[in-house]
């Protein structure tokens, strides 16, 4: 491997196998707020080069804490910003869908995964994507926010959230619960890649526990 990759420290840790799948994997995220935002930079960093990005917001001043946007982005898409920011900086074309997922566009939207991440911050959203990824047999990996909690599992043992705390922007949430969850989430991501393992966790700020679920 060459000392100038963007990817050399991932090289080292990956094996070669592992690299050559997450490049050509193609990895649908629901969602491109805290949880989703990150998720796609996390992944593109560490290798996978078939993003696709959903989502229909646009960044305001509260995102800015716990999202990768700028000031400067303050009112454009989210998903055309991540997607520019990714390739700027690694060379990755991330292809975006700026639209609200629907049952009437959801088999359009995710068409082609190999693997869904639902990171929305709505139940009906969530919803959506459990069922069409159950009865389409499309893995999907589910990761979820609620005040000093966070959950990141698959599919078959996944049940979908009150609508009670739909917008996580509209109560307290740390920014390093953020990036614990992210860090779970990817690497959940990558060991699914790499070798089918299906993990699931849960994690709690409090007590900076990363709990794996049975």
């Amino acid at each position: 491997m060459s000392r100038t990759s963007a990817l050399y420290h991932e090289e080292l840790y990956r094996t070669d196998a592992t690299m050559h799948t997450i490049r050509d994997l193609p990895v649908t995220i629901c969602g491109a707020g805290a949880l989703g935002a990150n998720i796609a930079e996390n992944l593109a960093r560490q290798g996978f080069g078939r993003l696709r990005v959903i989502d229909h917001d646009r960044v305001e001043e509260r995102n800015l804490s716990t999202q990768p946007y700028y000031r400067s982005d303050i009112g454009a898409g989210k998903a055309k910003i991540l997607a520019n920011t990714l390739y700027r900086a690694l060379g990755v074309t991330v292809e975006t869908r700026m639209e609200t997922l629907a049952s009437d566009n959801i088999a359009k939207l995710l068409a082609g995964s190999a693997l869904v991440i639902d990171a929305f911050d709505n139940s009906a959203a969530r919803a959506a994507v459990t069922q069409h990824c159950l009865t389409s047999n499309i893995p999907c990996l589910h990761a979820g926010l609620a005040n000093g909690y966070a959950e990141v599992l698959w599919n078959d043992g996944y049940r979908v959230p009150s609508p009670s705390n739909d917008d996580v922007c509209d109560y307290p949430l740390a920014r390093n619960l953020v990036m614990i969850t992210v860090a779970v989430a990817c690497e959940c991501t990558v060991a699914w890649a790499a070798n089918g393992e299906k993990r699931g966790y849960t994690v709690t700020l409090g007590d900076l526990a990363v709990r794996a679920v049975a």
